[in-house]
């Protein structure tokens, strides 16, 4: 998910979205120590997806 995608997003979608991201996380993270996870790269990206959507969460905290 891109910067400027995220920037769109309401509050609630903002929540959602990280609640799934950190869920996607869980399950990548359990497939890669049972050794069923195919794409690795995968994980470096889902947590950078959380690190942008905590930021715009903070940023949008400090604007108002």
């Amino acid at each position: 998910m891109k910067a400027a995608e995220i920037r769109e997003l309401s509050a609630e979608e903002l929540q959602a979205k990280l609640k799934e991201a950190r869920a996607e996380l869980f399950n990548l993270r359990f497939q890669m120590a049972t050794s069923q996870l195919d794409n690795t790269s995968r994980v470096k990206l889902v947590k950078k997806d959380i690190a942008r959507l905590l930021t715009e969460m903070r940023a949008r905290e400090l604007n108002a």
